[in-house]
């Protein structure tokens, strides 16, 4: 791991309020949101090696090392707070795959870690190393509380903490001090009231300025009221259409696979249909979904609701954290010309990106982190369960990265969200590995499915003759 890194990764003492909200709704199994991200590794590391790395590593990226703790009664945001009794062993494991195991049986081991809650009297994280893949490689699979971080903040933190040379560095920079002590839920709360003191002053301030904005400006003003009031009004209501009944069911489950996709003839045939990598990676995805409702004889609707993570990070902002908004659209699934799906659906997405409330929950959030519980659920959970399809594509951070002594080969990973399927697209050097997770009680066929997600991404890469083929893992 790198030896140049500085203790800022997510240091902050309080959840912002989106993260709030992500935290209260794990209360409901069916809505929890973990991440799951994972590299492939060329060999397994030396044990002792790769757990003093980690000993190393928790210290030089201080939130691996926080709980959570909430104000007493429940009343106003969780806080960070350093654990105590922090154990890394409890964190840090190995497991050895089945002899003769591969790709299928790693799925099913990730499936099984994928789902088992998190411990909530703990920091929101653990890490399992699978060793016996086939040709000696190992699987490095971290799984996170999604209310410590957005796919952007792991791959930030990914290349902050691993080393760009298989040798050790023995003079590593010496680890940085303690976190604050631990806070009882006493203090939490009186640090709730001293920060909500504060923010009647912030919210008069904000209304007096829009107030002289509309008063010096009373066209302008009423105006932009008026689009941001029907931008809220698109923002928060559902996508257009009721979607399928085949993709309907829902349960605490999850089974995962993997889709290798040339990179490089993937990014030619976006360009060659004149979108972008997201839009071709869309419209791959709606052209397996297609498929699968054709291979099991179900009407294929016009739309489905689907939606993806929009990035709301700036040049300069602090690493770590959550700084994303969700938006949502009407998939259309029905279209079967991929170049046109693939206009439709930049036309669709560059809307939702440019609506101006599309950071409405940023808005909301403070008020709906102090619902409780049971209310939360009920007002936020169908946004995202109502969903058939969500679709995250992130930024991989390139070749020439060790772990421990190993190279990382490549960098896929999974997250759940309550909808029918999240899919995350990860490119890494010349191969985007596409993790593929979804609901068994939603996706009943599971081999089916995969075989038409495969046949969507080849439609695609077909618009770039001599374009190499997807190929399923597992």
């Amino acid at each position: 791991m790198s030896e140049t890194v500085d203790p800022v990764w997510a240091g902050s003492e309080g959840m912002n309020p989106f993260e709030s909200v992500m935290w209260r709704l794990d209360s409901d199994p069916m809505l929890r949101v973990p991440t799951l991200s994972c590299e492939e590794l060329d060999t397994a590391p030396d044990w002792d090696r790769f757990y003093a790395a980690h000993e190393w590593a928790v210290r030089m990226a201080p939130q691996f090392r926080l709980k959570v703790v909430e104000p007493a009664l429940g009343l106003g945001t969780p806080k960070w707070t350093l654990d105590q009794h922090f154990d890394l062993a409890f964190h840090v494991r190995r497991q050895r795959l089945p002899e003769g195991g591969g790709w299928a049986e790693l799925f099913e081991a990730l499936a099984q870690f994928f789902m088992t809650p998190l411990d909530r009297n703990r920091p929101l994280w653990e890490i399992v190393l699978y060793s016996g893949l086939p040709d000696g490689h190992a699987i490095y699979a971290l799984k996170m509380h999604h209310s410590m971080a957005d796919g952007h903040a792991v791959m930030q933190l990914l290349r902050r903490l691993h080393s760009t040379t298989r040798e050790p560095t023995p003079d590593k920079r010496a680890p940085a001090p303690e976190p604050a002590p631990e806070l009882s839920e006493l203090d939490a709360l009186l640090r709730q009231v001293r920060e909500d003191a504060g923010i009647v002053p912030a919210v008069g301030r904000k209304l007096g300025s829009a107030v002289l904005k509309t008063s010096t400006n009373p066209i302008g003003g009423l105006k932009g009221a008026a689009r941001y009031g029907a931008s809220l009004k698109r923002v928060v209501a559902p996508p257009v259409g009721k979607g399928s009944p085949l993709l309907a069911g829902r349960s605490m489950s999850m089974r995962l696979s993997l889709i290798d996709v040339p990179f490089q003839d993937f990014r030619a045939a976006a360009k060659a249909a004149g979108g972008s990598v997201n839009d071709a990676f869309l419209a791959a995805l709606l052209g397996g979904y297609r498929r699968y409702h054709e291979a099991m004889g179900a009407p294929v609707v016009e739309s489905i609701p689907m939606g993806f993570p929009i990035s709301l990070r700036k040049p300069g902002d602090p690493e770590g954290g959550n700084r994303i908004a969700a938006a949502r659209i009407p998939g259309p699934v029905a279209e079967r010309d991929p170049v046109k799906r693939m206009a439709r659906i930049r036309e669709l997405s560059q809307g939702a990106r440019n609506e101006p409330a599309i950071d409405v929950m940023s808005v909301v959030s403070p008020a709906l982190a102090r619902l409780p519980a049971p209310m939360l659920t009920t007002a936020v959970g169908p946004l995202t369960t109502s969903l058939q399809l969500m679709a995250s594509n992130v930024p991989g951070i390139g070749d020439g990265y060790f772990l421990a002594g190993a190279r990382v080969l490549r960098f896929f990973g999974y997250g759940r969200s309550g909808a029918a399927a999240l899919i995350t697209f990860i490119s890494s050097g010349d191969v985007a590995s596409v993790g593929v997770g979804f609901d068994p009680a939603a996706v009943t066929e599971p081999g089916l499915f995969l075989s038409c997600i495969v046949d969507g991404f080849t439609e695609v890469l077909e618009l770039h003759p001599g374009s190499g083929k997807p190929l399923l893992r597992g």
